[in-house]
């Protein structure tokens, strides 16, 4: 399990942060929709999926994918916020198309339906399918080339970081 788990760290670490951001946008989105965005949730999904995708960034950049990269950053950056743009359309499709192409709101059906079918269309298959799709993306465009920045050997930070040992002194006579 743990030999499986390193092979595929690269993919490991961008699922943790997924799943921080999954819980960013929930908060946002909730929070929007139970305040100022009451009836308008494919905005106020959009709006914390925005949100959602800043913090990404950075810890995509710095931590999934540390040792990829390849481009200069503002050229890396603005490919990032490209994709993302795409992953924010790709993850409203499914609740602009549950709400406004299946009718599934308020009066058609009860609010419980329409709770429920804004989860599933919204939170659910529509971060699925983003999810999925700014994978293959940052790998194909903003983070194309693998070990540009290896990753420091971690015998040489423990090396670096260790306590000097009581006994070695620099003191003559000693």
């Amino acid at each position: 399990m743990a030999r499986t788990l390193r092979k595929h760290r690269e993919l490991v670490k961008f699922a943790i942060v997924g799943g921080f951001c999954y819980a960013v946008t929930l908060v946002v989105n909730y929070g929007l929709r139970l305040t100022v965005l009451e009836r308008k949730p494919v905005t106020a999904l959009i709006i914390a999926n925005v949100v959602a995708s800043v913090v990404s960034y950075f810890l995509n950049r710095e931590w999934s994918f540390r040792t990829r990269g390849g481009r200069r950053r503002h050229h890396e950056m603005l490919l990032y916020l490209l994709i993302n743009g795409a992953g924010v359309a790709v993850n409203a499709a499914p609740l602009f198309v549950a709400r406004y192409v299946f009718g599934l709101q308020h009066p058609a059906v009860s609010g419980l339906a329409e709770e429920v079918s804004d989860f599933a269309f919204g939170m659910v298959l529509g971060t699925a399918l983003a999810m999925l799709f700014r994978l293959w993306a940052y790998r194909t465009w903003v983070f194309p080339h693998d070990d540009v920045r290896p990753a420091p050997d971690r015998s040489e930070v423990h090396a670096q970081t260790a306590p000097a040992s009581p006994l070695a002194t620099d003191s003559p006579g000693a």
